[in-house]
């Protein structure tokens, strides 16, 4: 898939990569608006890829960004590798462009913002690792644009 949209003007979907469960979350590069959308489901870090696809035919993104965990000296570990061949997928199944980000602190982050705007109820996983997607995307749209 090529892209449609002029660099800056792009909308971008970014994901946070895990085992059990995948964090989605989508953004406008040029009001750099983030929404989390619902995560999905996986196993053994494999997800549906139907619905994946469908979040992809619904927003039409541009780019995909996958989050990169690292160990916090910036090493690779276990996950690092399996995030990585999830982006590779993505691109091979759907042909998006796909780049990787460094997620380090992106959990941190997103538990505790859900726990000063809603309390421990609002930690459930699928809205952390979403959070953690949103997150990640933000920190993209700093880091390219800011």
């Amino acid at each position: 898939m090529q892209t449609k949209s002029p660099i800056g003007q792009r909308t971008v979907i970014a994901f946070d990569y895990g085992l059990k469960s995948i964090g989605v979350a989508v953004g406008q590069e040029m009001s750099y608006s983030t929404r989390s959308l619902p995560a999905l489901k996986a196993q053994d870090g494999i997800p549906n890829w139907q619905l994946i696809e469908q979040q992809l035919n619904e927003w039409q993104p541009d780019l995909l960004i996958v989050g990169l965990p690292l160990n916090m000296d910036g090493t690779e570990q276990e996950i690092t590798q399996r995030a990585k061949k999830f982006a590779n997928r993505l691109h091979g199944r759907f042909g998006y462009q796909v780049e990787t980000w460094d997620e380090r602190l992106t959990t941190v982050d997103a538990k505790a913002y859900l726990f000063e705007v809603g309390g421990y109820r609002n930690l459930t996983k699928d809205k952390i690792d979403s959070k953690s997607a949103e997150i990640i995307l933000m920190s993209w749209f700093e880091n390219t644009f800011g």
